[in-house]
């Protein structure tokens, strides 16, 4: 019996060590906002300043094809110059519906982070043609939850795939 009890607690404790926030939580809610506006203001549309206040001054951006950027003014500089900086050949990203994925980090019971992962594919706009999907990427961000305020930590981009054109 008593290691049945014990088989049972640690069942429990898994599940509430792994368990995915609910799309309708509010702290699903909330990282999916930040999610539109670093990407749909900020990427797709060049709104740099939507999202520059919940970026960490340490934020670590890990990339497998472009390499580590480990400053948030190394992160906003890529921004302009390489997502922003051809109107004629602006990348888009699209979240992948279903995909998106989010995991509160506790200490002790206390909520004090995040973890956001999902895909997402890439495309590219172009004057006076159809938007094409170029690549597709599996993302992990790190968001500390800092006075309040969600503040993005870490980023893991990952697994890019190109696509046919």
């Amino acid at each position: 019996m008593k290691t049945l009890i014990s088989i049972f607690v640690l069942l429990m404790s898994f599940s509430l060590v792994t368990a995915q926030e609910s799309e309708d939580s509010e702290l699903f809610r909330q990282l999916k906002a930040k999610d539109s506006l670093l990407f749909d203001l900020g990427f797709n549309q060049c709104k740099i300043d939507e999202f520059i206040d919940f970026i960490s001054e340490d934020l670590e951006f890990y990339h497998d094809q472009a390499g580590l950027d480990d400053t948030k003014e190394g992160f906003l500089e890529a921004v302009r110059n390489n997502i922003c900086g051809n109107i004629d050949r602006k990348p888009i990203r699209k979240l992948l519906p279903g995909t998106l994925e989010v995991y509160p980090l506790y200490d002790n019971g206390k909520l004090y982070g995040a973890l956001q992962k999902g895909v997402h594919e890439f495309f590219i706009k172009e004057p006076n043609k159809e938007l094409y999907k170029t690549s597709s990427a599996k993302f992990t961000h790190v968001w500390l939850l800092k006075d309040g305020d969600w503040i993005l930590k870490r980023v893991l981009s990952y697994d890019h795939k190109s696509s046919e054109k």
